[in-house]
């Protein structure tokens, strides 16, 4: 487990883990930073502190990816295409080939990848 209160790096943050990696990405949060929660992949448990919260002003927010109704969606998936340049898109998108797995699953246990890597399982 993290310390409650770890070295701040991040403004903002997505979080589909839960768990253990919602606790770190908290307890790493720059002041007034916020995390979106939106998945439990890792487990429903948080075992974190208040300390976040309290002492940089940290927000939590949860993602309902279930009962969202279709007009917000729509506003949602609109914003993304204005709201976030190409060249954005482009550093944060990674394409690469099944193969190249394995080298990037120890990476992203490292703690070494951030974005959002794609699985080619055709190429």
């Amino acid at each position: 487990m993290p310390s409650p209160l770890e070295t701040q790096k991040w403004a903002g943050a997505v979080d589909n883990v839960g768990s253990k990696v919602l606790a770190r990405v908290l307890s790493e949060m720059k002041y007034g930073g916020c995390v979106a929660a939106c998945g439990l992949a890792g487990g429903s448990d948080l075992p974190a502190t208040v300390m976040p919260f309290i002492l940089r002003g940290v927000s939590l927010r949860g993602v309902d990816s279930v009962w969202c109704p279709t007009p917000r969606r729509i506003a949602a998936w609109e914003r993304l295409v204005t709201d976030i340049s190409d060249e954005a898109l482009a550093n944060i998108n990674k394409t690469i080939p099944l193969e190249d797995v394995p080298r990037y699953a120890k990476e992203i246990l490292a703690g070494n990848i951030t974005g959002h890597i794609v699985i080619d399982v055709n190429a």
